[in-house]
């Protein structure tokens, strides 16, 4: 009787409700918002070219710093504040897309808390379906014009509600974009962050490449 009574609590919780249980599973003491955070990748690609990247969020200033050395010796520095473009030591890196890579790892490092940021729209309900034939719940969300076109579906585990994994689409009646499986568990600085994330296109299953955390620390 017990065990039927939790599935019922857990059935009706709305979207925002799950959302906010999986922030709390990956932000336990509420840090994200205003805390530092740097976090060491190691990024792989088919083709076997290979990064080390460092990647510095301050959501207390609004600052964002990442240092990048590919494995030809290249390397990529830039910091930003707020919009602003501090440095950039890679003069094929202008500021626009200096502000995308900030952006891109901002907010793949951030989630889920990252849903709570203006212009996030999450769909009311949420679906119990499978992700790569895991049981979970499915969040959709998608993003006023001003701030992203993209359709997004985030898959929270039934009992944690740890993130397992995510899909985005540009056109999803093309079954274009990408999807994101996710394993392990990297913890530091008070985050439990995905420790591995495998990339994927939706229309062919290709392999698009792994990034793993290393380490999450204070800066």
């Amino acid at each position: 009787m017990l065990l039927h009574t939790v599935v019922m609590v857990v059935a009706t919780l709305s979207a925002q409700e799950l959302l906010d249980r999986s922030i709390a599973y990956h932000d336990p003491h509420g840090q994200f918002e205003s805390g530092a955070f740097q976090i060491a990748l190691s990024e792989s690609r088919p083709n076997g070219a290979d990064r080390k990247t460092s990647v510095t969020i301050d959501n207390g200033s609004g600052r964002f710093e990442m240092t990048r050395e590919a494995d030809t010796g290249a390397s990529t520095h830039l910091v930003t504040r707020g919009d602003e473009v501090e440095t950039n030591s890679d003069a094929d890196l202008p500021d626009d897309r200096a502000l995308r890579t900030r952006n891109y790892y901002a907010y793949l490092y951030g989630l889920p808390m990252k849903l709570r940021d203006p212009g996030t729209k999450l769909a009311p309900d949420a679906k119990e379906t499978t992700f790569r034939d895991q049981k979970a719940w499915e969040l959709k969300v998608t993003y006023d014009e001003s701030v992203g076109q993209d359709t997004w579906y985030f898959y929270l585990d039934p009992t944690t509600y740890a993130l397992i994994g995510y899909r985005f689409y540009h056109d999803e009646s093309k079954n274009d974009g990408e999807y994101i499986t996710l394993e392990g568990e990297a913890q530091g600085a008070g985050l439990r962050l995905p420790k591995i994330r495998n990339w994927y296109r939706h229309a062919d299953e290709g392999h698009l490449g792994t990034d793993t955390i290393v380490s999450i620390k204070e800066p």
